[in-house]
């Protein structure tokens, strides 16, 4: 997995503390990493944590001159191998279920080449969880090929709720993001 490129879309859900973790497992295996961060995310956490965890820019805004790259979600669906969406808000889940591209993190997801494969590791309450609407955009994402839904696993949840919607264990994503780069390395031989 060295020298392989993720980006992590960053949606704004409690569970966010959690990416860090994430992040510095990737960057320990040499993979580098990109952080895109919606507007809600940055609400939660400093972008500059995650500048300072991966030594790269964060992008937060898709119309933020930045010099090394003309339109932004173009040149970073193109960079990564991988896009994983941690935490996937039910916002995020479905806008993304429903083509909706209205910020940097969904416009890249739209833009990524079908042959890219990405990761939703959701984390919300668990009525949120269980809700029709949210169940029907899962459903749709399940449905394209090169998508990956990583079930939230119960337990305590903010707000001193229990039940399904805690985020995947970070060794969870990890482990699903290294054999899909490596399924997709065999098929590009």
């Amino acid at each position: 997995m060295k020298d392989k490129k993720i980006i992590i879309g960053i949606s704004g859900g409690i569970a966010i503390y959690k990416v860090c973790s994430l992040v510095r497992l990737f960057i320990r295996n040499d993979i580098h990493v990109k952080i895109i961060m919606t507007k809600a995310a940055t609400k939660l956490i400093s972008p500059l944590t995650f500048q300072a965890l991966t030594g790269s820019v964060v992008y937060t805004n898709m119309f933020k001159s930045i010099t090394d790259e003309s339109l932004k979600h173009i040149s970073l669906a193109d960079w990564c191998d991988i896009f994983i969406l941690a935490p996937a808000t039910a916002n995020t889940i479905g806008k993304i279920a429903n083509g909706i591209a209205d910020n940097l993190l969904t416009t890249t997801v739209m833009a990524l080449p079908k042959i890219k494969p990405v990761v939703f590791a959701p984390a919300m309450n668990k009525n949120m969880w269980e809700h029709s609407i949210l169940q029907r955009n899962i459903k749709i994402l399940n449905e394209i090929h090169n998508y990956h839904i990583i079930e939230p696993e119960i337990g305590l949840l903010a707000i001193g709720y229990e039940g399904k919607g805690k985020l995947a264990n970070v060794s969870k994503i990890f482990d699903l993001s290294k054999e899909l780069l490596e399924k997709n390395d065999e098929t590009t031989i």
